[in-house]
């Protein structure tokens, strides 16, 4: 992508997504990484819900080994030290120990590996579709292409720091322009439906990763990978390319915004024409559905 081509896109585009982040989305939320943040993004589709549980489950039974062998060895240290024994046993071996030692690891591990192997199935196992999606890893930005609309296709660039201010000057909050996360154009995709995302890349191996969703995928040059996801929350949702690409991996953000079913049928067939277009209509629709909740909070 030439630099005057690039310059021209992300001027276009800023003007479209200054108009959908001056408004606030109904019932909307985002979700990205904040400063000291320990644990794992909201979930928001059923694959990251077994991913946090699964986290959880298996960090259980890390702290009870590390505490098992914690005791074990202040026993060692306190019973059998030179001092409480002066005679140290001389048993070369113990049989109930050594199948003990052998047979628990074992179990421990068959423990983990079931749900492990059930989740990575989850996560491959890809449901009957109602939206696809391919994602094109190019040096150093995203591409996408709506596979069941025809010509729907554009190339998603993060935001400089000049024109982060200037969508911030121009009505956008802070916050709905994440330093290094916000994009000019931005993944688009229904509430509730199952979206098939295919996955490829452009000359060096990339990865797809959103965190809320429990996706994370590489797209590799010359093969098609193929993951999915059902969001159930209406908002915009934040990853980055998760695999070390070159000298621009870090800034490699990937925005996708989940809105009703009505939003994206109207933005799909807007976008047919013009993604610029399309993208200011379902701001208007946002705003409106904002404009009728607080209506009917009065």
């Amino acid at each position: 992508m030439s630099l005057k081509r690039l310059s021209g896109r992300v001027g276009t585009a800023l003007t479209s997504l200054t108009a959908g982040l001056t408004g606030t989305m109904a019932a909307a939320s985002a979700a990205q990484p904040h400063d000291w943040q320990m644990v794992m993004q909201p979930a928001v589709t059923d694959v990251m819900d077994d991913i946090i549980w699964f986290n959880n489950f298996t960090l259980v039974i890390a702290a009870i080994i590390v505490l098992l062998v914690f005791g074990l060895l202040m026993v060692c240290m306190i019973r059998f030290n030179a001092r409480a024994n002066p005679q140290p046993s001389k048993t070369s071996h113990n049989t109930l120990i050594e199948v003990i030692w052998t047979v628990v690891p074992i179990m421990v591990l068959v423990i983990i590996a079931v749900p492990s192997f059930r989740l990575l199935y989850k996560q491959v196992e890809i449901p009957p579709a109602e939206v696809t999606i391919k994602a094109t890893g190019n040096q150093w930005y995203w591409g996408y292409e709506y596979a069941d609309a025809g010509d729907v296709s554009f190339e998603a660039v993060m935001l400089s720091d000049d024109e982060r201010a200037e969508a911030i000057s121009n009505g956008a909050k802070a916050d709905d322009v994440p330093r290094l996360l916000a994009t000019d154009y931005q993944v688009v995709v229904p509430v509730d439906k199952v979206v098939r995302l295919q996955v490829t890349a452009e000359a060096v191996i990339h990865a797809w990763a959103m965190p809320a969703f429990g996706v994370k995928i590489d797209a590799v040059p010359g093969r098609l990978n193929e993951t999915w996801f059902k969001a159930r929350k209406i908002g915009t949702y934040y990853g980055q390319c998760s695999e070390l690409c070159g000298k621009d991996h870090a800034f490699m953000p990937i925005m996708v915004k989940v809105v009703s079913d009505e939003q994206y049928t109207a933005w799909l067939e807007a976008a047919k024409d013009d993604v610029d277009a399309a993208n200011k209509l379902l701001a208007s629709m946002e705003n409106a559905a904002k404009s009728k909740t607080k209506v009917a909070a009065r």
